[in-house]
């Protein structure tokens, strides 16, 4: 956080000293507001190109194996920009080399975790374990100790990226 505050600020300072470059050059026939005007839109610049380039960031930040299964775009009032271009503000991710299969009465059944990242003031990671039957193409979620926390099934997409991530032949 404490980077992302001092980058901000050096490309502000880098943007007024284009502004103060510019008077220079053309012997102070910009007017003087033109300084803090390009300070602040480097500033804005670059918060605009960091929140835009979050989701490629974190996903490259995950181990070998994971896997994005779902992302959410949105768009807010105070973004205007937000609403021509929505960023990636959610998305969940499921590591395939942490799966635990099993074979019971016939049927295939998968444990494992999968995280959800939220894009806030501070970065929020959540995760939930999970049973899928890829068999039925149906999951239930459970606590740490395998017990059921969900009580019906959840039906899944077999042409999900979940169903592809976790029931994949390996």
């Amino acid at each position: 956080m404490i980077w992302h505050l001092v980058a901000t600020f050096s490309a502000g300072l880098g943007a007024a000293g284009i502004a103060f470059l510019l008077r220079s050059i053309t012997r102070q026939k910009f007017p003087k507001w033109i300084i803090p005007a390009f300070a602040g839109l480097g500033m804005l610049g670059y918060q605009v190109y960091f929140e835009y380039n979050w989701f490629e960031h974190q996903t490259s930040r995950q181990p070998q194996g994971s896997v994005v299964t779902s992302s959410q775009q949105s768009s807010a009032i105070w973004r205007p920009w937000t609403f021509i271009y929505p960023m990636t503000t959610v998305f969940t991710v499921v590591d395939t080399n942490n799966l635990q299969k099993q074979q019971i009465n016939g049927s295939s059944l998968v444990e494992f975790i999968e995280y959800r990242f939220e894009k806030k003031y501070i970065d929020v990671v959540t995760y939930q374990k999970y049973v899928l039957n890829c068999t039925q193409a149906q999951m239930i979620s459970v606590d740490d100790a395998s017990h059921t926390v969900s009580k019906p099934p959840v039906n899944v997409d077999r042409n999900s990226r979940l169903f592809a991530a976790v029931c994949a032949e390996r």
